[in-house]
């Protein structure tokens, strides 16, 4: 049990550290209330293919190791409390 213990330490490592550069590079995404006032179209071809752009690419990765490392906080909790 122990040696699961420490996999699953070193992999929430691994996940908070590329979580921490991951957020970093980003860019800032909102306009603020700037945008609200001008009416800011989100209906253009940049808007709809954004996934597919490096941004898009950095903002799923984010949010999936985000996801990852909930979960692995969660799992690393139960098994320190056995």
């Amino acid at each position: 049990m122990e040696i699961v213990k420490y996999v699953v330490l070193g992999l929430y490592v691994i996940v908070c550290i590329a979580l921490i550069i991951l957020a970093t590079i980003q860019t800032k995404d909102s306009q603020g209330a700037s945008g609200t006032i001008t009416g800011s179209s989100t209906n253009n071809f940049y808007e709809q293919n954004k996934g597919r752009t490096k941004e898009g690419r950095l903002k799923r990765w984010t949010i999936i190791l985000g996801i990852l490392f909930v979960i692995l906080a969660i799992v690393l909790g139960i098994l320190y409390m056995m």
